[in-house]
């Protein structure tokens, strides 16, 4: 993996001055998230398993009420999640599903099957739509970072269902720090509450604008930005959620949750290959989801097929040599299938990205051959 991958931030903390993060690789040249491949090897899973049982046992109820809730719009992650609580371990989760941008049709189809065939209450909240389409702009013209208010939803909605419904605990799936954050990050199963929760609201960004702005330049009420807002530190110490990562208690593999997934919940994968890279079951619900991949190829040199290759890589389903392969045919391809969708959505004239794009280029990541742009480094 690269040394430009950005770790996780703090999406509500991510101004336009926002300096990222970048994953740390040691002087042997090994980064983390290969650091904690080899960690993850040595981890006793059966012991893991008991603290999940011990954990489990103590929120378990038994008056037909939900013990658990679990975040997910019906991908292989939160299918299995969500299905392996319920059905292996006992559990009773509420599943809560903040929609994408833009569903596919694969994801609408998906997030059907996980409801029906899984067998899974769901609460789904959707967004003030006038909101979203502003703020997604907004991302892309500050940031370029289509993604960002699918994240905000996602990550901010589901502690405040919790808190409405009095289920303390959360599961997500795997935890993002496996791909590259501090080997550290994954020393336990919460996740940091500082991801999901705020001290002061005048000092949270979206789009790259602050609350004061949005509401004063923007129009939109501090009611309409609610939705995508982190809950209040003193809320969240009052109900003392746990949120946890169930990838802490149990060895994730994404490919085997693939399986796993459509065995058990109808999890289809895209009928052709995604646009981007070579594989056919990550991130497919919206139809966004390439152009946040291709932004992030921009801005820091690495696109969807490193990200999916380096995890095989690191889970041995692909060598190192057949992981270059596809970076070098397939990483970077730009988002074609929905781009005037995706324009016509946002308002954005398709030529204004493309020069958004061009000016989000790092200078020391790309330069121009002939006309053309390409990265001064490549993967070899």
């Amino acid at each position: 993996m690269s040394n430009q991958r950005p770790t996780s931030t703090h999406e509500f903390k991510h101004s336009q001055d926002h300096k990222h993060r970048s994953m740390h690789i040691d002087e042997e040249g090994i980064c983390d998230a290969c650091r904690y491949a080899d960690v993850k090897e040595g981890i006793d899973w059966k012991q893991r398993e008991e603290e999940l049982l011990r954990l489990l046992d103590k929120h378990r109820r038994n008056d037909g009420y939900y013990d658990c809730v679990v975040p997910g719009s019906g991908g292989k992650d939160s299918a299995y999640a969500a299905h392996i609580l319920k059905y292996k371990y006992g559990m009773h989760p509420l599943t809560v599903t903040w929609p994408p941008v833009i569903y596919t049709d694969i994801g609408w189809k998906n997030f059907r099957n996980w409801i029906e065939i899984g067998g899974f209450d769901n609460i789904t909240f959707k967004p003030n739509g006038k909101a979203m389409k502003l703020l997604t702009r907004l991302s892309i013209e500050n940031l370029l970072h289509p993604f960002q208010t699918f994240i905000l939803g996602q990550k901010n909605i589901v502690p405040k269902v919790a808190a409405k419904y009095g289920i303390p605990l959360i599961f997500y799936g795997e935890n993002e720090a496996e791909y590259g954050n501090p080997v550290a990050d994954n020393s336990t199963s919460l996740r940091d509450k500082s991801y999901y929760a705020m001290k002061d609201l005048s000092k949270v960004y979206m789009g790259g604008v602050s609350i004061p702005e949005l509401i004063e330049k923007h129009k939109l009420s501090l009611n309409e930005l609610s939705a995508f807002l982190p809950m209040d530190n003193k809320e969240i110490e009052k109900i003392n959620l746990i949120v946890n990562y169930l990838g802490y208690y149990i060895k994730w593999t994404p490919q085997e949750a693939y399986y796993y997934a459509a065995e058990h919940t109808g999890f289809q994968a895209n009928p052709v290959r995604t646009e981007g890279t070579y594989s056919k079951y990550n991130s497919l619900d919206d139809r966004i989801d390439g152009f946040h991949f291709y932004t992030t190829f921009i801005k820091f040199g690495i696109g969807r097929t490193t990200y999916e290759a380096s995890q095989e890589i690191r889970n041995k389903h692909l060598t190192r040599q057949e992981g270059v392969a596809l970076v070098k045919r397939f990483d970077g391809e730009f988002p074609k299938q929905y781009f005037k969708e995706v324009m016509e959505y946002i308002g954005m004239d398709p030529e204004h990205f493309l020069e958004l794009c061009d000016r989000f280029r790092s200078p020391h990541l790309w330069k121009k051959e002939n006309g053309k742009w390409c990265l001064r480094h490549q993967v070899t």
